[in-house]
């Protein structure tokens, strides 16, 4: 049974936390399940055929089919058995690199029979062996082949996940299993049906490095029983060791790699370290249980099941928000038209339930008014505020909010271009009778002609790149409506972006085919993503505004953690800081990030090829904000420690309509 699962309110999602339990081989497959799956294991990874199995000791005959040594006849098990409960496991001495001939001939023979009866059976996936050495471009070249026409079954490269160490290279010059990994998936191309099953041990790479396989696509970890320590109550992990089983429940480690949504987020362990093979049911149940259990009935990995248990039963719980999101992580999502397109409803109502971020407007709009006119002339002077596209809500009645709280008078202008929200503000200042303090004003915030100038000017325009809703267009012509010693709320904000690996975000970006889907800023809801580096700042823009000319070009050097080891760049992620007013920022930035902030998320831009970086090699981005009269556009390309192609040359693939 899962350890544990949740549900949304709407049944759309499911997190589940599966243990399966790593097996030797045995044809007697019905026996495995009543020893395994029904005592509590979920799935079990077995060996699809006997290990003595070599095809050129195999016998030819011209007259009988050859019969090979699988695992037993596939009615064994129900169909449902196999799919759900077994992820098979290829031979562990296949060797595809080897310089042995016949071993070579073995293993090519053997790995292709494998597959094509795990996919017979409609397993979901199957395990394939640890590379032999860090080049294996043979290994991956045929695993290629076979992927290229493997229908419905994902493969799990099987890697050790080790501390590497560059004084202790081996004789293929490695220092890190992710290299191995890397070459592998490169060769494949980034097969979206190519996923990773971490092998865990007790010397664990540097946090640092560990935090690289979170943008990866592992599927699962297996954890031996050797790591584990033990006391009078049982088997327990080192803490370093406990971090990472947290880490690995908190990023849910399997996912749909076929699809931008993702209805089930599962995580897999795998315990191994159980020895079935050539021992009966009395066999296990009176010598594998004596380390902790004295009940001859009880499951002898059962301890290490529970101990798993315990462990997710500590985590902290998802809020309420955050699994109402849940479907939403790693989905691309295209930029938005701000001029040319109306919001619609949802994407209203998204920013509606944001309390964190009105909660800072409302400060940085109480301390502008408390500060503008004294308590003294409060009674007899009127602050002009004009909001700059009010939305459906929570700007106009924060502003209203803050000057109660303030005691100060204010007269409200409200521009608003959307038809629609327009009719709404106009209905509810009615209906609140506040026409003696609300004027809502239907038309482009550009071309209106204001009545009188005003004293605080507040916008509500910011992307999730800072300035790509085109914050810095609007605000060009209303600041013209701002009195000469006028208050802009923001003052100002800087775009920030960082280096990061996700797997799943490059394969659904490229799974279109079409070359605007790799140069387009995407927000996403970022999850199975890996930080390589921390953020830095890109473009910064001020309000009221020192120049007129909104084009910008920036140089980005990033420092990646020398304990990282190398790294692949799939993308940069991209954030905002803005100060509101004096020292009330709202941020997304990660180092700086407002606490339960919800109505952003991170930008992301794709880069066309993945950059690979070497263990102390520099990366050098460059972007540029590009202005035409009736466009807007990014432009982004990596100078360093390769060249790139320049992305979205002139605003082929994407650009923000004036």
């Amino acid at each position: 049974m899962p350890l544990a699962e949740t549900s949304g309110d709407d049944d759309s999602f499911n997190i589940s936390r599966l243990c399966g339990v790593e097996t030797d081989f045995m044809a007697d497959m019905p026996h495995l399940f009543s020893r395994h799956i029904h005592e509590g294991f979920d799935f079990v990874l077995a060996p699809l055929m006997d290990p003595s199995y070599r095809p050129s000791l195999m016998e030819i005959s011209n007259d009988r089919p050859v019969v090979l040594p699988f695992v037993g006849s596939e009615f064994l098990l129900s169909p449902s058995q196999w799919s759900k409960q077994v992820i098979g496991k290829l031979s562990t001495w296949i060797d595809l690199d080897s310089e042995g001939d016949k071993l070579r001939y073995n293993s090519e023979i053997t790995l292709r029979q494998e597959i094509a009866w795990a996919s017979h059976l409609s397993l979901k996936a199957c395990v394939l062996p640890t590379p032999k050495r860090v080049s294996c471009a043979n290994y991956a070249r045929f695993v290629k082949e076979i992927l290229h026409n493997l229908k419905g079954m994902q493969l799990w490269l099987r890697i050790p996940l080790v501390k590497f160490d560059e004084d202790a290279r081996d004789a293929e010059g490695l220092v890190d299993s992710w290299e191995m990994w890397n070459s592998f998936r490169l060769i494949c191309e980034h097969h979206n049906q190519l996923s990773i099953v971490l092998d865990v041990s007790n010397n664990l790479p540097s946090i640092n490095s560990i935090d690289r396989w979170f943008g990866e696509p592992v599927c699962a970890a297996i954890i031996h029983t050797d790591s584990f320590k033990t006391n009078a109550k049982g088997p327990f992990l080192s803490r370093k060791l406990q971090i990472l089983v947290t880490s690995f429940f908190h990023h849910s480690i399997q996912v749909n790699h076929h699809s931008t949504y993702t209805s089930t987020l599962v995580t897999n362990f795998i315990i191994s370290g159980l020895n079935d093979r050539k021992k009966t049911a009395s066999d296990l149940c009176a010598n594998e249980t004596n380390n902790f259990d004295h009940d001859p009935l009880r499951h002898p990995l059962r301890s290490y099941l529970d101990y798993f248990a315990y462990i997710y039963r500590r985590m902290v719980p998802l809020s309420g928000l955050e699994l109402s999101k849940i479907g939403f992580r790693d989905v691309l999502h295209g930029p938005m038209q701000p001029f040319m397109d109306n919001v619609d409803t949802d994407i209203l109502k998204t920013s509606e339930i944001d309390t964190a971020r009105y909660t800072q407007y409302r400060r940085a709009i109480l301390k502008a008014l408390s500060e503008r006119i004294s308590n003294e002339e409060a009674s007899t002077v009127t602050l002009v505020i004009v909001i700059v596209g009010p939305g459906r809500g929570p700007i106009l009645t924060t502003t209203l909010e803050a000057a109660v709280l303030s005691d100060r008078k204010v007269k409200v202008y409200a521009v608003e271009k959307n038809p629609n929200t327009f009719v709404y503000w106009h209905n509810w200042v009615l209906s609140e009778n506040l026409e003696d303090i609300v004027t809502v004003v239907y038309s482009d915030i550009r071309v209106w002609e204001a009545p009188e100038k005003a004293d605080i000017l507040v916008s509500d325009l910011l992307g999730p790149f800072g300035d790509d809703l085109l914050s810095p267009e609007y605000l060009n012509g209303a600041e013209e409506l701002l009195k000469d010693d006028g208050i802009s709320i923001p003052s100002s904000y800087t775009s920030f972006i960082e280096p990061v690996t996700s797997t799943k975000l490059f394969n659904d970006a490229r799974s279109l085919n079409n070359l605007a889907h790799l140069e387009t800023r995407y927000s996403v809801k970022l999850y199975r993503v890996a930080s390589l580096a921390p953020s830095e700042p890109v473009f910064t823009f001020c309000h009221p505004k020192t120049t007129t000319n909104n084009e910008r070009h920036a140089k980005i050097q990033f420092k990646i953690p020398h304990d990282n080891g190398s790294v692949l760049v799939h993308g940069l992620a991209g954030y905002f800081d803005a100060v509101l007013y004096k020292n009330i920022h709202l941020s997304t930035e990660p180092s700086r990030a407002t606490p339960d902030l919800s109505s952003w998320y991170p930008a992301f831009f794709p880069l066309r090829k993945p950059v690979y970086v070497a263990l102390g090699s520099p990366l050098e981005v460059q972007f540029w904000r590009r202005c035409e009269p009736t466009k807007v556009w990014y432009e982004w390309c990596v100078t360093l420690p390769t060249m790139s192609s320049m992305h979205n040359t002139s605003g082929r693939s994407y650009s923000i309509d004036l």
